[in-house]
């Protein structure tokens, strides 16, 4: 028999989801709903694999849940801070890097269900990927065991990240961050390149590289260009040692 076209056969598909729902201490009542929290796009393009539905759904709610969560609990955090500062500080707690790395950290890449030519690719181990299963298995806990403990994961998870967000000054507008630091560096700011785009028109996926001339300083993903901006800026901060002294443009005279 030929081997499934998909990344997982559908029994070991259930037991790397069992697994994954093990480690993260959760007792589903449908354990349906985690497994279509698991399911990329890719795998409805294997019509003889017989799914029929992947996790977007459960990721639009679960993305909806998430930031209502980080909302409240920075609202009643921060009693002295505007809405401005709270909006800088929410924007990076639900970052798709963000979600991504504590996916990691978590092992989602182990139960992602993928065609097998998107986990030839590794598609498993990209961001924008494990940051879509992330929310979606918020989606999930929220429909099958309620609000209190989508909360709980998301306090648990995502809120707790907030001391390094805020030391790290990861809070602050990546984009702002980096036009600040070019111009005043070399007088030029960063320009943003569609490098892919990717999906159906109603869920495009983009893929963005952020230039200073002609010079790559980070690439990023997203469900919009903008989002795909913001991601490209903030990889372009965290490389910015290894950039920084290879961009061949004269320096600004101050």
């Amino acid at each position: 028999m030929p081997r499934t076209s998909l990344r997982f056969e559908r029994p070991e598909f259930e037991a790397k989801v069992g697994q994954l729902l093990l480690s993260l201490q959760i007792l589903p009542n449908n354990k349906d709903l985690f497994s279509l929290a698991c399911i990329h796009r890719s795998v409805l393009n294997e019509a003889a694999a017989g799914y029929i539905e992947s996790n977007e759904r459960l990721e639009y709610l679960g993305d909806a849940v998430l930031e209502l969560v980080i909302t409240e609990a920075l609202f009643r955090e921060f009693v002295d801070k505007p809405e401005g500062q709270l909006t800088d500080i929410r924007s990076a707690l639900v970052r798709g890097r963000n979600l991504a790395e504590i996916a990691a950290r978590l092992h989602f890449s182990d139960a992602i269900q993928l065609s097998r030519g998107e986990a030839i690719a590794f598609g498993h181990d990209n961001p924008y990927i494990l940051a879509n299963t992330f929310e979606a298995i918020i989606g999930a806990i929220y429909l099958d065991l309620g609000f209190s403990p989508a909360k709980e994961f998301i306090l648990k998870h995502v809120y707790s990240t907030l001391p390094h967000i805020l030391e790290k000054g990861l809070f602050v507008d990546p984009k702002s961050y980096l036009q600040e630091f070019t111009q005043g560096t070399w007088g030029i700011t960063p320009n943003y390149q569609v490098l892919k785009e990717e999906g159906q028109d109603h869920n495009k996926a983009y893929t963005v590289a952020a230039l200073l001339d002609t010079f790559e300083l980070g690439r990023g993903k997203g469900s919009s260009k903008k989002k795909a901006e913001q991601d490209a800026a903030e990889n372009a901060i965290s490389l910015r040692q290894e950039w920084e002294k290879k961009v061949k443009l004269p320096k600004k005279v101050v």
